[in-house]
C-alpha cells in the first residue's frame, strides 16, 4: 500500500463551499464505483478556508495513468469533473486543466 496527498483549491465563496461540501456527502455512486475499481483503497478529503487536502491510500501496483485513461472514458465521471470545476479553481502554478496537484512529503515522524 502506498499513500499520495494532493492538494486543490475551491473558489472562494462561501455558498460554492457548502454547495462542495454537500456533494462530496452523497458522492454519486458511479464514482465511488471508479475509485475503487482503480486500486484507490481508501481516500479522504479535508478542508480549511478554501483549501482541500485529499490522502489516496492505493494498492500496490496503482497507475496514474491507467487512472486517467478510465476516466477519460467514463462519461459519468466526465459529467463529475465537469461539474466539479464550478466549485474548484487550480493552485499557483498548475498546468492548463490540472487541478489536484501532488504534494511532496517534507516530514514523516516515523520514517
Amino acid at each position: 500500500m502506498k499513500k499520495y496527498c494532493f492538494a486543490l483549491d475551491l473558489k472562494d465563496d462561501p455558498q460554492l463551499m457548502q454547495e462542495y461540501v454537500e456533494m462530496h456527502q452523497n458522492v454519486w455512486p458511479e464514482i465511488k464505483k471508479s475509485i475503487r475499481d482503480s486500486g484507490i483503497l481508501d481516500m479522504e478529503i479535508y478542508k480549511v478556508s478554501n483549501r482541500l487536502f485529499m490522502v489516496m491510500e492505493v494498492e500496490d501496483g496503482y497507475s496514474f495513468e491507467s487512472k486517467a485513461e478510465n476516466d477519460a472514458s467514463n462519461p459519468k465521471v466526465q459529467d463529475w469533473e465537469q461539474l466539479m470545476w464550478k466549485y474548484q479553481q487550480a493552485l499557483p502554478g498548475a498546468r492548463e486543466g490540472e487541478k489536484w496537484m501532488l504534494m511532496e512529503n517534507i516530514f514523516k515522524l516515523n520514517g
